[in-house]
Formats: C-alpha cells, structure tokens, sequence
C-alpha cells in the first residue's frame, strides 16, 4: 500500500488494451529512492502496465498517482506534463544517428521545454559526467559501444531530474560484464533517491543485485517474498 514516501502508487487498479482486460487487481507503490524489478513472461502485461505509467493506457478502473498526477482522472493534455516527471530508458537506445551524443540531448531537452543554449549545453554534459561519459558529448553513437549508448540512454532519461525511472529491458541488448556496469549506474542513481522500476528477463543480474521484485502474472501483479524458503528465481517461467 501507498506510503507518504511513494513515488506512485496504484490501488485495485485495472489496464485494458483493445477492449480486452491486460490487468485487474493491481495493488502497487513504489518509494523515494527504492530499486524494484518488475518481471513476467512475455504477454503477461508487464509492458501494459509500464505504458499505464506513462500515459499511453489509460488506468481503467481503480486509483493511481504519479508525482501530482491522478492516473485514474489523467486528461491528455497533462501527459507531457506526466512525462517530464519521469525517465524512461529503452533496451534499444533510441538515439537518433545523425547527430553529436550532446545533440541527441538537447533534442529531447527542446522537446521538453528548455530553451536557453548556455543551459542546454551546460545540462547536457551534466548529466553525461553523471553517467560517466565526460568528454563523449561530441562523439557520434555508432563510435560508442553498446553499454556507453545504454548510459547516454540513462543520461537522457536523468535530464528534466526526474523522480522516477521506468527502465524496459535495459542490459537485454548488453553482454554481462557491460550489463553489470549498468546496473551499477541504475543503483546508484536510485541511491541518490530517484526510483527504479526495471523490467528485466535477466536472471542472472537478478540474482547479483536482488532486490524487491514484483511479478506480472494470471492478469495482476504480486510481490515475491525474498524471506520464502524455496529459490524465488525457480517459480519464474519467461516462456
């Protein structure tokens, strides 16, 4: 149940795609600062309730907050709005190849509202020294590997200081060592009080870095238990 601490929050909520009901039930939060996987096999409606979170499903029944936003009363025009307050970082990157890594920043930025040069540039390389790609900004993202493309990915989320980060598959397109060293960002930034939600298939990373976790299955969500005698990892089927 929700916290005063709680990023967001969701009560007996319902998603709906198409006419057909994804999720029912949902009962969810997550607090300032926390790290949390989100797991379940493909088609169980773990992407359904990320884009529940940001504003593509609408919450169909039950309560929900983000930030100041109400999901249950979200209208379309407060979206953008919704988006500012969080990050979302992409198993595929999603940079755009004909510009500079600092021009893929400011892109979204303009997107998002900034305006002044000095500023954009200056934001810009913050948060890639947050990252760790000082002095990378002019660089194009096919002279990066494919971990400092996840980190520009993980910089462009942290733009607008969001509380809140939505990570879809972040290490799915990663070998493991470069998968650690992401995981290593993402803890730290929820260290510094930004929350994490991780949609993960990675097992192996999971049980490197546990943490609270919650299931996608049977149409609702549940949290597993990591105090349960058996191996949490054994009842997870991704088929």
């Amino acid at each position: 149940m929700e916290t005063d601490n709680s990023i967001f929050w969701i009560k007996d909520g319902e998603v709906h795609q198409g006419g057909a009901v994804v999720l029912k039930g949902v009962n969810l939060h997550l607090d300032k600062g926390e790290f949390v996987y989100l797991i379940g096999r493909t088609g169980s409606g773990k992407s359904s309730l990320l884009k529940t979170l940001y504003g593509e499903l609408p919450l169909a029944a039950g309560q929900g907050k983000i930030a100041e936003f109400e999901l249950h009363n979200l209208k379309r025009k407060e979206i953008p709005f919704l988006r500012r307050q969080l990050g979302i970082v992409f198993q595929d990157f999603q940079l755009l190849s004909d510009r500079s890594i600092l021009d893929n920043l400011s892109f979204v930025m303009r997107a998002t509202g900034w305006k002044g040069k000095k500023e954009i540039k200056q934001r810009g390389e913050e948060v890639l020294s947050l990252v760790g790609l000082d002095h990378k900004g002019d660089k194009m993202p096919n002279q990066l590997s494919g971990g400092e493309q996840q980190r520009v990915s993980i910089a462009r989320a942290l733009i607008n200081k969001p509380a809140f980060i939505l990570a879809d598959e972040p290490t799915g397109n990663l070998d493991p060592e470069t998968s650690k060293e992401i995981m290593g960002v993402l803890l730290a930034i929820a260290k510094e009080g930004t929350s994490v939600l991780m949609a993960t298939h990675d097992l192996s990373i999971m049980e490197q870095f546990p943490s609270r976790t919650i299931r996608v299955e049977n149409q609702t969500v549940q949290e597993l238990n990591p105090m349960n005698e058996f191996d949490p990892f054994a009842q997870v089927s991704f088929e």
